[in-house]
């Protein structure tokens, strides 16, 4: 039996596209001659360690490694039932059998729906999250297992991982639409529906944002003499609380953002998740800290906007917490809560703060406005002082 072997092989023809990435393809190679089978996985030159063959220095890098080496089992597979069948292996018997194999599992139906698909980056993150998930659930999940009892299973596994009931809805309702997609192409049979009786359970969370006081105690310690990676976190977590940006827009950002309108500097942006347009005067917001942190970094911007992974900067922050003397566990993501919520402290208009923050929906920026009790008492005592 002649075997052929496999590599994978990443910008094979040395040239990246509009979007600055590059194609990771598997070589076949079998008596001097080679063809290349696309994987659909595109990544930047720093993605790719081509001393190991392997995508590293990506936010879903084990995932798609894994998907890589799927994908070479997928191809050995069909080289092993060439043989298995009586055929003369070759390179173009394996490429004709790898392109009309008749049903793909069900996890490479839903790696292809995730990388074909024209989502944003951020939700395509989220789904291979999911998509990883399943793998260590199983990585064999065909098309006839998605029964109830393997929804009720998925499930039950999510929650012995830790997962907590709104990431495990998340993640049922990602399952859903991939169900949802492979009725449509027709892999299951709409009779078949799995979800037919089970409900998606969420309950409502509570929003962790600073107080006033917490928020001085960052802001002295940011004064202080700290590591500068940890001084550099801070600053970038204080100017989102300061402007209510998410973290994914906070790394999109750069010196062109900064913009004047008649003279008053603003941060100009269109926002990752949404793609919507938001202008925050930021002389105005919070006495123009924001802008005073644009000061900071006037010649240096680019490096003030680049940070590392949401979970690198969230592990960070618990300990610039405890350096504050802070009890609470917050996150990065806690910053745009405490906008939300500090805005309406001071006295700002709902509807002022759902523009400042971006959404469509009045009511989504209901669910970041936690009322605290301070706030009760100042409303409170306005109404006194009116009559």
């Amino acid at each position: 039996m002649r075997k052929i072997s496999y590599r994978s092989v990443y910008n094979r023809k040395k040239q990246l596209n509009a979007q600055g990435t590059a194609l990771i393809q598997v070589e076949a190679y079998l008596e001097r001659r080679k063809i290349y089978f696309s994987t659909h996985i595109y990544l930047t030159p720093n993605q790719w360690c081509e001393q190991r063959h392997e995508i590293v220095k990506h936010p879903h890098a084990d995932t798609l490694n894994r998907m890589l080496q799927s994908f070479i089992i997928e191809l050995e597979r069909k080289e092993l039932e060439l043989w298995k069948n009586g055929h003369e292996v070759t390179l173009n018997r394996l490429r004709d059998a790898f392109r009309t194999q008749s049903s793909p599992s069900f996890l490479e139906f839903v790696k292809k729906e995730i990388v074909h698909s024209s989502l944003k980056e951020s939700t395509q993150k989220n789904r291979l999250t999911t998509y990883d998930l399943l793998m260590r659930y199983s990585s064999g999940i065909t098309f006839r297992d998605l029964t109830p009892k393997f929804i009720y299973e998925f499930e039950d596994f999510l929650y012995c991982n830790g997962n907590q009931t709104n990431t495990v809805a998340k993640h049922m309702r990602h399952l859903k639409s991939f169900v949802n997609a492979a009725i449509d192409k027709g892999y299951v049979k709409a009779e078949e529906y799995p979800f037919r009786r089970y409900h998606i359970k969420t309950k409502d969370s509570k929003h962790t944002f600073l107080l006033p006081d917490e928020m001085e105690k960052l802001e002295e310690l940011s004064q202080t003499y700290l590591k500068p990676i940890l001084s550099h976190t801070l600053d970038a977590f204080l100017f989102c609380c300061y402007t209510g940006i998410r973290y994914s827009d906070f790394c999109h950002l750069n010196e062109n953002n900064i913009q004047r309108i008649e003279g008053i500097p603003w941060l100009v942006f269109r926002t990752q998740k949404t793609d919507t347009e938001v202008k925050l005067p930021i002389t105005l917001l919070f006495e123009g800290k924001a802008w005073k942190m644009v000061q900071k970094y006037r010649n240096r911007l680019s490096f003030f906007f680049t940070v590392e992974s949401n979970s690198t900067l969230n592990k960070r922050l618990i300990r610039i917490g405890k350096l504050a003397g802070l009890d609470k566990h917050f996150s990065f993501h806690s910053a745009r809560h405490t906008n939300a919520t500090l805005l309406i402290y001071k006295g700002a208009n709902i509807t002022t703060v759902q523009k400042l923050l971006g959404h469509r929906d009045l009511s989504t920026t209901q669910l970041y406005s936690d009322v605290m009790e301070s706030t009760i008492v100042k409303d409170l005592k306005k109404c006194a002082k009116s009559k």
